[in-house]
Order: structure tokens, then sequence, then C-alpha cells
């Protein structure tokens, strides 16, 4: 395995590995990898001859006061369970390799990007769709990997592919949980040990969501308000939203008529959750 921090060597490799006639699976990543990293990497390592990961921290897709400085970073974990994986490149760029002296070309999803955590993280989203971008532009891979659990960011993504006739396919990878439902994350790592215990609650939520749905309830403000309640019963969570949206445009839908994506934002204590699922409705 080789860790590549120029743009142009991978470029060189790249362009080999081409010339070889091999697939190329791509995970892009800011790194602290864990089981959910790990079966991106997995199914990329099924699907394809020659499998890359990038770690990247990237700075445009955080906000002034948000975490960016304190986000963990561990290159050699990250590099051990990358070789154990199979991995045959980690792209490990520095911040002036990605953004040179002068940058100013941004790309961005409209509308779709101002919609759940665009409304409360303004430019977040801007920010991946640029990053993600520049690293397919880099990588030139034939599939590349993202995790259900960033729902909003997985739809736009297939959105900037779309509409920029990007020739790539994505691909969509389940949420990875641990043993008591609480969806993986780095950010995890923040939470105290009575906070890890309350985080469970939006797994559980979901599940209410589920099962209410299964009952015949349909109505998404019938359901949004009982899932409230159970996350409020959690004295260090506090709620930033909680929406169920169309799957294609993520706008709010009143009623499940077919499917529709719950997802929410959560603090428990000073760290933001992200959780989501698809409703389906059982008689659709």
């Amino acid at each position: 395995m080789k860790i590549i921090r120029k743009i142009n060597t991978l470029r060189r490799l790249i362009k080999k590995v081409k010339q070889d006639k091999k697939t190329i699976g791509f995970v892009p990543t800011m790194g602290a990898l864990h089981e959910g990293h790990l079966k991106l990497i997995q199914q990329a390592r099924k699907e394809n001859d020659f499998v890359v990961v990038s770690i990247f921290v990237n700075p445009t897709q955080f906000g002034p006061k948000e975490d960016f400085k304190k986000y963990p970073r561990n290159l050699k974990q990250d590099a051990f369970l990358c070789r154990k994986e199979g991995v045959d490149v980690i792209f490990y760029p520095d911040i002036k390799q990605m953004y040179p002296e002068g940058f100013k070309t941004y790309v961005k999803v409209n509308d779709l990007s101002n919609l759940l955590c665009g409304r409360f993280r303004p430019g977040h989203f801007r920010g991946v769709t640029t990053v993600v971008t520049k690293l397919f532009n880099i990588v030139n891979p034939d599939l590349a990997y993202f995790g259900q659990k960033d729902a909003q960011q997985a739809i736009i993504i297939k959105r900037m592919v779309l509409d920029l006739n990007i020739p790539i396919k994505i691909k969509v990878i389940p949420i990875v949980r641990d043993k008591d439902g609480l969806a993986l994350s780095s950010r995890n790592v923040y939470l105290n040990p009575q906070e890890r215990k309350d985080a469970v609650i939006l797994y559980q939520s979901l599940r209410l969501a589920k099962k209410m749905v299964k009952a015949g309830i349909l109505e998404t403000k019938k359901i949004i308000k009982k899932i409230k309640q159970l996350i409020h019963t959690k004295k260090t969570a506090r709620i930033q939203y909680i929406s169920i949206v169309d799957l294609e445009n993520l706008k709010p839908i009143s009623r499940i008529k077919d499917k529709g994506l719950l997802a929410m934002a959560v603090y428990i204590g000073d760290t933001r959750l992200i959780d989501n699922t698809i409703l389906k409705n059982p008689k659709a």
C-alpha cells in the first residue's frame, strides 16, 4: 500500500492503472476510520481491481464555530486499517495541495444544499461538493462509495454527478451501527459515558417511527411529534431538526404515500449527531 501526498504523483499512478484496464474503486473520507468506513472499503475491494481511499479533513465544509481544529486525526491508525483491508493507495494531501493560494472555484448543488443539515450549516454542502468534485477529477474512479448515514450528502452527490455528466457510479452502503444501535461516527469519541448512553435515543426514535408506520400511522406530523417526545426524555439531548422528506428533492412530506426519509440532527451534550432511516408505507 502506498501513501501519496501529491496530486501529480497520484495522477501518474492512476494513468498506469487505467492503461492496465483495471477498475478503480474510491472511498473519500476525513480519516478517523471506523467500522462504517471499513464497510465502504470492503465493498470497494470486492467490486474493483484497485482501491483508493482519500483522507483529507476538508476545511471548506466546516463552519467558523465548528470542530475543524479538534476533528480526530490519526493517520497511523487509519493506515493500519487500510492496509489490513487491502487498500492500494491512501491519498493524503495537505490543504495547499487541495486549495492552492488564490483558489476561487466552488461547486454547489442548488436547493438540495439548503435543506435539512444545510439550513443549519450554511456553506457545508458547497464545501463537500467542491472537494468531492476535485477528488473525482484527481482519482478518476469507476465507482465511488458513500454511507447512508450521510443520506443528504449521498443524495446531493448523486445529483451533482448526474447534472455534471461525471462518469462515475455512486454506491450508497447501509448505516453501520454499534451493538446498541448508535450509528458509527468519528464524532462519537466526543461523547462522555452518560452522553454515549443517551445517544442511543436517536436509534430508538427511528425504531419508534418505523413501528408507527407499520401500524398504519402515515401522517408525518404525528410521527415527528411522538419521536420528539421520546428524545426529550434525555436531559442531554437537544433537537436541531427532525424532518420526513421526499427521497429525491428532500422537501417535507405531510404523509408517507410510498417512501420517505426520516432525517434528524440532535445535540447530545455539545456533540451534534445525525441519523436517518427510510420509512416505507406497508400498503404501497
